[in-house]
């Protein structure tokens, strides 16, 4: 439970800000600072002289934040910033960061804009941060830390190898969270196919996707930031995650008493407490644990050949996977024709084998 808290804490909305900061639009920024790039190498070893920074990338309300300093527009490398960074105001980057335009800059936002920060550098980089929607990058030599703000959102850098530590946690915590959701899928798969329904196990399967689905997307954070360094630890989490989002798609879409579209909705929005509540879960899909739902059949009829708009004609036509896995050859003749019907018959027939 707290390795998913502090999942949930690795990146913390201002409490008044406004605009929402998509995930591909942080990945992008966390791309700029990730290890082996020439920022990253200046912020560390700016953090490992002893010295704080406010680094600030230009974009068009810079200007009207700058007080003072003095124009140094040369092309950026670490070792400049580093020494640069020995003065007490603001540096100016160049929006691709290839150039150094200003230093020793006194930035001044508008002081009403509301802070949750202490330190005189750190209120200055959210208020800017938030302000002009840049990035704005603080340095703390007394704390040892490199803060990330962008618009409303503030990111904790880490130094690569905590980084490679954490990854690796919840690699770990997706490993074992897959094991849960496979036990799941099995369980319900005998279920179903005995012509029964299980809200609960259904509950269960959607539960365990649901979390796989979140720490991932957290997962994703970190192996940005890591860069060229995450390779391995990429792949091995494409190989844990694949095919559950589509599974856990097909049994919300099976239980529902809603539609797809609007359940997913439900789902996305819970907290990593709440995924763990059911009667958050079985809100989501408009039941209660008392209800006993009939199994539309999306997720196991998915498995065979027929395309989506031939599957909803056959579960239209029969009402549950009960009823379709169990019906004769010449029900599915009636319905696609002799040549198909065959090799539905045969594929439901392997279904009910090997679930």
């Amino acid at each position: 439970m707290e390795e998913k808290k502090e999942v949930q804490k690795s990146i913390l909305p201002s409490s008044n800000g406004q605009v929402k900061v998509t995930d591909e639009e942080f990945y992008t920024i966390l791309k700029t600072v990730c290890p082996g790039t020439n920022l990253r190498t200046a912020l560390e070893g700016a953090l490992k002289a002893g010295k704080g920074a406010l680094i600030v990338v230009e974009n068009d309300g810079v200007l009207d934040l700058m007080d003072g300093g003095f124009r140094v527009n040369c092309r950026f490398t670490p070792q400049r910033l580093i020494e640069l960074s020995k003065m007490d105001g603001a540096i100016i980057l160049s929006r691709d960061l290839k150039r150094i335009n200003y230093a020793n800059v006194l930035l001044t936002p508008d002081s009403r804009i509301k802070t949750n920060e202490t330190g005189t550098r750190h209120k200055a980089a959210e208020r800017t941060a938030r302000q002009i929607g840049t990035t704005v990058i603080a340095i703390s030599e007394r704390k040892h830390e490199i803060s990330l703000f962008y618009k409303n959102v503030k990111y904790p850098i880490k130094n690569t190898e905590e980084i490679l530590r954490k990854a690796s946690t919840y690699i770990q915590m997706l490993e074992k969270q897959r094991e849960l959701f496979d036990e799941h899928v099995d369980k319900l798969n005998r279920i179903e196919l005995k012509n029964y329904s299980s809200l609960i196990q259904a509950i269960n399967v959607i539960q365990k996707g649901k979390l796989i689905q979140k720490i991932a997307e957290e997962l994703k954070k970190y192996l940005f930031e890591l860069g060229t360094e995450s390779l391995i630890l990429k792949v091995r989490m494409k190989e844990i995650t694949a095919g559950v989002e589509k599974e856990t798609n097909l049994v919300i879409k099976d239980y529902t008493a809603l539609d797809l579209k609007k359940s997913k909705y439900l789902l996305d929005e819970l907290s990593y407490e709440s995924i763990l509540e059911q009667t958050h879960l079985l809100n989501a899909l408009a039941q209660t644990n008392t209800n006993q739902p009939v199994v539309k059949g999306w997720r196991l009829l998915s498995r065979t050949s027929l395309t989506e708009a031939e599957l909803a004609k056959l579960i239209k036509e029969k009402g549950s996977l009960g009823s379709t896995i169990h019906s004769n050859t010449q029900s599915y003749i009636d319905l696609f024709g002799e040549e198909k019907a065959q090799i539905l018959k045969d594929e439901i027939e392997k279904i009910k084998l090997n679930p």
